[in-house]
């Protein structure tokens, strides 16, 4: 067809684009700090003990007839969904036990962020989305898809290095009414800088004022402290405060189930017939768009939270795996103040989760890559999971040699 001469090739993704450029290195001691999956002590994918003890249980059921291959309802796995609400609330929480929160199964935090949007765009009389920058790259990308009017309030202070609180609440206040707002919920991607309860409480007070709709991007509960309640205070004190939200819930990286695209979209408002609403038009879009959800990773999850021992083993990998992250952070920062690297690095330990923004430019992460093969997102922002005992110091080393001697570039 003629039309098809007219197509010019799309440019890579520059995250996987990175992935291959790292692949493609002969380098022996080559370092991979930009894809954002957990990796072991030793650099390898780590795959959860209690996601081996599950999948072993799905597998029998199967060979005994007990579970199949058939296509799951549109709105998801039901045990599936109804544990999502119970882990992000709590199982006590007035929300769940009032019919008030009810999941739809998507694929993973994209799929139910891409599902966000669409609801927001089909329903919401004003257009507007305000996203923190930066943020996750593909938010600009598919809520701009569908037609939202995507603005950024203002999140990270780069001299700082930590979070711009006035400039937030100012940013927000000025957006229009009943607009749309999205807030990670821990962890923040790609900063790692999170507000505190207090600060928290602000800007939940401007969500109220400004009758935001409010979608928490939730990949990281559990990830960031090691405790899920913890890490999933925002969300509950916007319930609390009865904000109407969606959580886009990802658990590919709290239960390392990356490729199984397992996810889903959270529903609470303030009654339940608004909720039930809400999710029948929510699965009328996923009918469009995949009709219904991949099972394997959502029997995996809740194989394991509906099982008292799983669920405790299950704890104890979430801890061990951000205890890790968290040693990361205090032996990188610990070898740069050895070597006395110009500059101020006490955010590398003030940030949280897998992700450091480290504050190098461009032109610093350039440096890094041609002569150290250490590979990482030309914002400067790391995977502290890619690190291991082995590297710190290699790390350490390439950033204070680049800081120092990296030309026609300013120091930190």
């Amino acid at each position: 067809m003629a039309f098809l001469q007219s197509v010019t090739e799309a440019p890579e993704s520059a995250m996987f684009k990175l992935t291959i450029d790292y692949d493609k290195d002969s380098f022996e001691n080559k370092l991979d700090l930009g894809i954002g999956a957990y990796r072991d002590n030793d650099g390898n994918p780590y795959v959860l003990d209690v996601v081996k003890q599950a999948s072993a249980m799905i597998q029998q059921k199967m060979e005994s007839g007990d579970m199949n291959h058939e296509y799951l309802p549109i709105g998801g796995l039901p045990q599936f969904c109804k544990i999502t609400a119970e882990f992000a609330l709590g199982e006590d929480s007035p929300a769940v036990l009032e019919n008030r929160a009810v999941a739809v199964q998507c694929l993973s935090g994209t799929g139910s962020l891409r599902t966000a949007g669409e609801f927001v765009a089909a329903f919401s009389p004003v257009k507007t989305i305000l996203c923190s920058s930066p943020t996750w790259g593909n938010q600009a990308i598919f809520f701009s898809a569908r037609g939202l009017d995507y603005q950024s309030y203002r999140y990270y202070k780069a001299e700082t290095r930590a979070l711009d609180l006035d400039g937030m609440l100012e940013d927000l206040k000025a957006a229009p009414q009943d607009a749309c707002v999205v807030l990670h919920a821990c962890a923040h991607n790609p900063t790692g800088v999170d507000p505190n309860e207090e600060q928290w409480q602000q800007i939940a007070e401007v969500c109220i004022a400004k009758n935001f709709f409010v979608i928490m991007d939730a990949a990281y509960l559990g990830f960031a402290s090691g405790s899920p309640v913890k890490d999933s205070y925002a969300i509950r004190y916007f319930v609390s405060k009865n904000i109407p939200l969606v959580v886009c819930q990802s658990y590919s990286k709290i239960f390392g189930l990356y490729n199984e695209r397992t996810g889903a979209c959270l529903v609470v408002t303030p009654s339940e017939q608004t909720t039930k609403a809400v999710v029948s038009q929510m699965k009328v879009l996923v009918r469009r768009n995949w009709s219904n959800p991949p099972a394997h990773g959502a029997r995996i999850v809740a194989t394991v939270l509906s099982d008292a021992a799983l669920k405790a083993r299950w704890f104890e990998e979430l801890k061990s795996m951000s205890g890790r992250i968290i040693s990361m952070r205090e032996k990188l920062y610990a070898a740069l103040l050895a070597k006395k690297t110009p500059g101020t690095w006490n955010h590398i330990v003030d940030q949280i989760g897998m992700f450091t923004f480290t504050g190098l430019t461009e032109a610093h992460v350039a440096f890094l890559t041609e002569k150290y093969h250490i590979y990482m997102l030309k914002n400067g922002r790391i995977n502290m999971a890619g690190l291991r005992d082995s590297t710190v110091e290699v790390l350490a080393g390439a950033i204070d040699d680049a800081v120092r001697n990296c030309s026609n570039v300013s120091k930190l």
